[in-house]
């Protein structure tokens, strides 16, 4: 299994934001959009950062409710690491795993083209559990 087989069922579709939104625009966006980190471009599809809810909390304890102001590319991180689709997705959990983090923008010569977020990884192996488990039990009945 690879990237691939999870962005053909969850589409290729990114939330991106400007590096010069305000962060009060990006933490609105991230509760309507119900995910947990934003892709900031400078709207032609290369990656310059991304923002987790995880960096706007740590960066509330430091700056309190002046952060809200703040534009984005004052807290995104700037080194993002990406995958591509044909990577498997034992080599991303294991990526994930060992960086801590949770999201993992796709690029495709070097343009954004989906994201998987740890959650989508896990889902994918559940069902790949679960399917091998009801080949196992066809098997067995069959046999």
């Amino acid at each position: 299994m690879n990237v691939e087989t999870i962005l053909k069922g969850k589409g290729r579709s990114v939330v991106t934001i400007l590096p010069e939104a305000s962060i009060g625009e990006a933490a609105d966006l991230l509760k309507r959009k119900g995910i947990g980190a934003v892709v900031v471009t400078a709207g032609d599809g290369v990656i310059i950062g991304i923002l987790s809810e995880r960096d706007i909390v740590h960066a509330l304890a430091e700056h309190g409710a002046t952060l809200l102001d703040l534009q984005v590319s004052a807290l995104m991180t700037r080194h993002v690491f990406t995958c591509k689709a044909e990577d498997s997705l034992a080599g991303l959990m294991g990526e994930m795993t060992r960086r801590r983090i949770r999201h993992l923008p796709v690029v495709d010569a070097g343009r954004l083209a989906g994201i998987v977020s740890i959650g989508d990884v896990v889902k994918n192996r559940l069902d790949e559990v679960e399917e091998e488990a009801t080949t196992l039990r066809q098997f067995i009945t069959t046999a």
